[in-house]
């Protein structure tokens, strides 16, 4: 027994045994995508369907076996946990009323994120980065709602299709924020009132230009932080393996001072 589950933990923690697992993610979210093509399923569907299942298979046996050689600390790494809901939502049924979660499959894909350990590390960096964001994101729903209760006072009788109420002022400040058809809005709004510039002009330089740039600053600063720890990691690492190499070659001096003094 003990010698099956050391062969089992020697396969699951090979790399090739990871590099598989991928390919087989990589291939099943191209057949996913080939899935969406009628003329490609009215050919191929039953060959699609069957490929389908059968990687399911095997991502369900993976996790058998993770979950068998590592017992309760399997729970204890996030990213089996992960991959472990993604391939739960991936077993449910997929008929009657269910046949909506069928979408769901595409999901798998994401079990690329703990597989591949770039991904692993941006994924971490962003989650390291959240109190940070929480904050910037709770500056600029402020700004937001303020910018959107003067633009409604202002503008409400002017363009009532875009400022003509709170939720109708929000979602087309939200748009300006993104820089996507703000001129149109303006314009159309300067041509009854023409100092209306100085609104969006001010709104786009706090909202877009300092807000946004804040909240794309702690994210780089996560991420800078996430690659420094990766290398300082990387090169404790290395000075271990160094250090193990110098113990060994100290020992076998020493047995061969030993044998010289005999």
């Amino acid at each position: 027994m003990r010698a099956w589950l050391a062969a089992a933990r020697a396969l699951i923690e090979h790399r090739g045994f990871d590099r598989a697992i991928v390919a087989l993610v990589v291939a099943n979210a191209i057949a996913l995508g080939l899935d969406t093509s009628p003329a490609i399923v009215a050919r191929f569907g039953d060959w699609l369907h069957a490929f389908d299942r059968l990687v399911l298979g095997v991502f369900v046996a993976e996790l058998l076996l993770r979950f068998v050689v590592y017992r309760s600390r399997f729970f204890h790494d996030p990213w089996r946990v992960f991959d472990f809901v993604i391939v739960g939502i991936a077993v449910l049924p997929t008929g009657g009323p269910f046949s909506v979660l069928r979408a769901l499959r595409v999901l798998r894909v994401l079990r690329l994120v703990s597989l591949v350990p770039s991904m692993r590390g941006v994924v971490t960096a962003l989650l390291t980065a959240l109190p940070g964001m929480a904050s910037i994101i709770g500056l600029m729903a402020l700004v937001l709602y303020v910018s959107a209760v003067i633009a409604t006072k202002l503008f409400g009788a002017i363009s009532p299709e875009v400022f003509g109420g709170l939720g109708t002022s929000l979602f087309t400040l939200f748009q300006i924020m993104t820089v996507e058809g703000w001129p149109e809005i303006a314009r159309g709004v300067m041509a009854q009132s023409p100092y209306a510039w100085v609104f969006f002009v001010i709104y786009l330089l706090i909202a877009t230009f300092m807000v946004l740039n804040l909240f794309i600053a702690v994210v780089v600063n996560a991420m800078q932080s996430q690659v420094t720890e990766d290398l300082k990691g990387e090169g404790e690492a290395h000075t271990q393996v160094i250090l193990g190499e110098v113990r060994e070659l100290r020992r076998e001096i020493e047995a061969l001072h030993e044998r010289l003094a005999r």
